[in-house]
């Protein structure tokens, strides 16, 4: 059933409420279903906020192909920000690597290749007997190096995912969805910006046979830079895209397709209708004054305590409305830093976001007459 969730809904209790809101009016928008797309499975999602704009068939399992190389990366990478391994590591190929079928990196049985060559073989020119030679290289045989995948999958959230193998290539067992490869391509844009570069490499070289890159988007748009093409005749033809236009970040997965041209086709439909209907915006910079008791000040500034975003429909952000729920009256002495409730963020009468709210400065106690008039107010309140 095809759905289309804007927004992720959350609980909050409202305690003391203080209400911003930038316009009175009532809000108008108009939101066009997301266009039918010729996939068997497929997702948009923004990177930064999480919200799906758009999906269909999104937690069905299904065969991965060689987007399980996303996999295979993200634990090559893990485990080269905890230093287990380096890019300038030299990987003996072993027999197994070299005999592995499918999409080829060149390689060649008994040959020292650098960790950084494989890398880019697989990501690069979808190198089977690459992802296998990395795989042993870090785990000492690629059964062990599953394992690695399974529980980084599992960290990562993907709830409907099991890999059996580094490259792809067909197995009853291993299976994933389009929503959970969202979230992969989202934690790995996130947490390795550097070794995400690679995905937006069009061509690489190696053993001097000049491969490009099969995700041919980024050679027609130049706000693509990555991520990952699969094939096989059970999983149709895949297509994961990030792409970054207006400040924005959408991700892009479109599984079963019937040809290379669709699965482009119907990809280019799901981000031109992101980026035309939405937007998102970080909250971070939110602040307000609120009254505070006992204290030296009348008033403290307090704001959102971690950098968070939130996705609408596109120039519908002035229609937001902020409640500010304070955990009790304000008493000083209050610190910088220091939660002090937490704001709710809302839409149409819809809750957004419940964020932390903190105090973004420092509040001394006043003198004891300050102190006792604040008591007095505070009797009647």
């Amino acid at each position: 059933m095809k759905s289309n969730p804007l927004f992720k809904l959350l609980k909050t209790v409202l305690i003391i409420p203080f209400i911003f809101s930038a316009y009175a009016e009532e809000p108008r928008f108009y939101i066009p279903k997301a266009p039918s797309i010729a996939a068997k499975a497929y997702i948009l999602m923004d990177h930064n906020s999480g919200i799906i704009l758009a999906a269909n068939n999104e937690n069905e399992k299904r065969s991965p192909a060689s987007l399980t190389k996303l996999m295979t990366s993200y634990v090559v990478f893990k485990r080269l920000k905890e230093e287990f391994i380096t890019l300038d590591d030299e990987v003996k190929i072993s027999e197994k690597a070299w005999r592995t079928g499918g999409s080829r990196s060149f390689i060649e049985v008994g040959k020292m290749i650098k960790l950084e060559d494989l890398l880019k073989g697989m990501i690069i020119q979808s190198g089977n007997d690459a992802s296998v030679a990395l795989a042993e290289h870090v785990a000492g045989s690629e059964g062990t190096f599953v394992l690695f995948m399974n529980d980084y999958a599992q960290q990562i959230g993907m709830k409907n995912s099991r890999f059996e193998n580094a490259s792809g290539l067909p197995h009853d067992d291993q299976y994933t969805t389009a929503k959970d490869i969202a979230l992969l391509s989202s934690a790995m844009i996130r947490e390795f910006p550097v070794y995400y570069e690679w995905y937006s490499q069009k061509e690489f070289t190696y053993n001097n046979i000049t491969q490009t890159n099969r995700n041919k988007l980024l050679f027609t748009d130049s706000t693509v830079d990555g991520l990952k093409t699969g094939w096989t005749q059970k999983a149709g033809y895949c297509l994961v895209t990030s792409a970054n236009r207006v400040d924005m970040r959408l991700i892009s997965v479109v599984l079963g397709s019937d040809s290379p041209a669709i699965r482009i086709s119907e990809t280019e439909k799901l981000l031109d209708y992101g980026f035309r209907f939405f937007e998102t915006q970080s909250v971070n910079d939110i602040s307000h004054q609120v009254r505070i008791y006992k204290s030296e000040k009348e008033n403290i500034k307090v704001g959102v305590a971690d950098s968070s975003f939130l996705t609408l429909p596109r120039n519908q952000f002035r229609y937001t409305t902020q409640t500010i729920n304070l955990n009790q009256d304000l008493i000083a002495p209050i610190s910088q830093g220091e939660q002090v409730g937490e704001l709710v963020v809302s839409f149409n009468n819809q809750n957004l976001a419940t964020l932390p709210l903190i105090a973004l400065e420092d509040a001394a106690e006043a003198g004891f007459i300050s102190k006792m008039i604040d008591t007095i107010k505070l009797l009647f309140r």
